[in-house]
């Protein structure tokens, strides 16, 4: 299945594109003190090697900001800033290297305001990201709609964007973000018909590495299976890597994007006769690294195995001690299971 993407205008933020056509890309945010310069770097090296292709930082002072042009010096990603209520740290943010920053024009504070970031992003030619949020909506909207609802959501973004344009700018991604996932989705579907500008899509405080992941998910999965999204962030309390984690297997699930070996392997079932478990986890994990776009298969059954590994690249079957290395479905190689992991090894190494 070939999943149609909804046209969006195509924005740069150093050498990555938004929108246009381009990959979905990869976004996760440092949960360092973006004071302690140190620390900060070596996270984003660590999400760099992981996949993320844009990380954000939380500035919430001079310092932060001021802290900006030596992290840029020593990160290959793109850096957005993060900006809640002070636009002097908007300002100073971009002429520090920002690559992006991302406001909540409403809560700014005033046009004159708005229109010295507009100004300045402008003259350093960076995106700003139009960040709407259901736990922070304005009070005028959230009285209107008695509550905080979609409507709300969307007219809260639209009249941002439009407070934007009026300043004759158009350099703009948008997100529409709540810890719903049924509120998000309708969110997002109501934006997508109104405006054309890149949406940077994610289910805000989605929770724990485990509830949380299979949160955005279904969440992120829904909106890109609609082709809405140009950049997905997969927001969990646990360490960043996770995210990114997450992200790479939501968008290799649909097939929008390959990064290295996907793995498929069947349930437990009572005629398992083979430590099926451990078998697809270390097959997993030593897969781990491997930049190949081909798709493995464990499977726990000699007999019913080598059909349903049919569509993967290669795999392996077993039961009662011994199993078969798989290719396109054709049995290939009867071993040990004691030598069957190291068996597929050898064969992907062919790839």
């Amino acid at each position: 299945m070939y999943i149609t993407r909804k046209k969006t205008k195509k924005i740069a933020i150093k050498d990555k594109f938004i929108g246009g056509g381009s990959p979905i890309t990869i976004q996760s945010m440092n949960n360092t003190d973006t004071r302690d310069i140190k620390s900060t770097i070596r996270q984003i090296k660590q999400l760099e090697e992981a996949g993320c292709e844009i990380t954000r930082l939380a500035v919430k002072d001079a310092e932060s900001a001021n802290a900006l042009k030596e992290i840029k010096k020593q990160a290959k990603i793109p850096i957005a800033a993060d900006i809640h209520f002070d636009y002097r740290l908007a300002i100073l943010s971009i002429e520090n290297g920002a690559d992006k920053i991302r406001v909540n024009p409403g809560n700014i504070g005033g046009i004159e305001k708005i229109k010295k970031i507009v100004l300045k992003a402008k003259e350093y030619n960076i995106p700003i990201r139009v960040g709407v949020n259901s736990g922070s909506l304005e009070r005028d909207l959230i009285e209107k709609y008695n509550g905080v609802t979609v409507s709300g959501l969307v007219e809260s973004a639209m009249r941002n964007i439009e407070l934007l344009e009026a300043l004759d700018f158009d350099n703009i991604v948008v997100s529409l973000k709540s810890s719903s996932v049924p509120f998000s989705i309708e969110a997002y579907e109501l934006l997508s018909n109104k405006v054309a500008y890149p949406l940077h899509v994610g289910i805000t405080e989605s929770g724990t590495e485990y509830s949380g992941s299979i949160k955005s998910a279904v969440g992120i999965g829904s909106l890109l299976s609609r082709g809405i999204g140009d950049t997905i962030r997969v927001s969990l309390t646990s360490d960043p890597v996770n995210e990114v984690k997450c992200a790479k297997e939501i968008l290799k699930s649909l097939n929008i994007r390959k990064f290295g070996i996907e793995l498929i392997s069947c349930p437990t079932c009572g005629r398992t006769e083979i430590d099926l478990i451990r078998l697809a986890n270390e097959v997993e994990n030593r897969c781990k690294g491997i930049n190949k776009p081909i798709r493995v298969a464990v499977m726990g059954c000699v007999v019913n195995g080598p059909g349903e590994a049919k569509e993967a690249d290669i795999g392996i079957a077993g039961g009662r001690g011994v199993g078969v290395i798989i290719k396109k479905g054709e049995i290939i190689k009867k071993v040990d299971e004691s030598g069957l992991v190291d068996g597929l090894m050898k064969e992907i190494e062919k790839f």
